[in-house]
């Protein structure tokens, strides 16, 4: 994993991990990229990997949602 993908990944896992996601909903891939110093397919890449530890949820045409401890999504 390179150093970008990491720092994005771990400031991902920050936001989740303090709870300061409106609803649980992360912001779009567009506004973490550019928030973030880092491409969308960075971006996507991480969320997808966020995604398959069930930390986060994708919902076709809605975004990403940050998934309860159960797996469900919490907004």
């Amino acid at each position: 994993m390179g150093e970008v993908t990491a720092r994005v990944e771990a400031a991902i896992r920050g936001m989740i991990m303090s709870g300061e996601l409106p609803n649980g909903r992360l912001p779009s891939e567009r506004t973490l990229a550019t928030d973030l110093e880092a491409g969308r397919t960075t971006v996507r890449l991480v969320l997808m990997k966020l995604a398959s530890e069930g930390l986060v949820r994708s919902e076709h045409g809605r975004g990403y949602f940050v998934a309860d401890q159960d797996g469900s999504e919490s907004a």
